[in-house]
């Protein structure tokens, strides 16, 4: 019986090792630590630091986008590290869909805005700080989380070409993908006019 190339294994042990760390769901360990309650149970439900944001607790929204974006990044440091290019974007690959889809949390996670940032950063850093300008230049100008999400996310994988940084175009559009498919609820509501803005804090 062919023994598996060690390669090969050592890609998929930075794949698990990238799901589990983005699986933390750091949006609900600070709900806590500051007191804040279920974050479940807040606002929209989701574990990000816009839901965060929500409570009225800036420090605490603050915290969960450093983490929830350095998961990704730290994924993708270690990775390359140990093991160069291909296990840096599998393990930041793998701690995206982990935020997506946490194991702790029954596979119910958040948006992975903040992951797919701080992943981005890490992999290819001009990439990373074009699609931080992009989501920061749509946010100040008409205030909608979900909407500079989103066009971040589209115009992500553009800029992994314009910058020449192509290698990560596919996974880049892969992410992005799933972040449109992850904020279909928020599509329906900014096509409705129904959205809430940043920093609308809940009753």
């Amino acid at each position: 019986m062919p023994m598996l190339d060690t390669s090969v294994l050592l890609l998929a042990l930075f794949g698990v090792g990238g799901y589990l760390l983005g699986a933390v769901p750091f949006g609900l360990v600070m709900a806590r630590l500051f007191g804040l309650g279920d974050l479940r149970k807040i606002g929209s439900g989701n574990i990000g630091a816009t839901n965060v944001l929500r409570t009225g607790n800036k420090l605490a929204a603050f915290l969960t986008l450093v983490l929830d974006a350095g998961k990704g990044g730290i994924a993708v440091l270690i990775a390359r590290a140990l093991a160069g290019e291909d296990a840096a974007q599998i393990a930041g690959g793998a701690a995206f869909l982990g935020h997506l889809f946490p194991v702790y949390l029954g596979f119910k996670g958040g948006k992975g805005v903040a992951t797919f940032l701080g992943t981005l950063l890490a992999l290819a850093w001009p990439v990373g700080i074009a699609a931080c300008a992009t989501w920061a230049a749509v946010a100040a100008a008409l205030r909608y989380s979900s909407l500079s999400a989103l066009a971040a996310a589209a115009l992500a994988p553009i800029w992994a070409i314009v910058l020449n940084r192509a290698e990560v175009a596919l996974l880049t559009a892969v992410l992005a993908v799933l972040i449109f498919i992850r904020h279909h609820a928020n599509i329906r509501r900014l096509l409705a006019g129904t959205e809430p803005r940043i920093g609308r804090k809940t009753g």
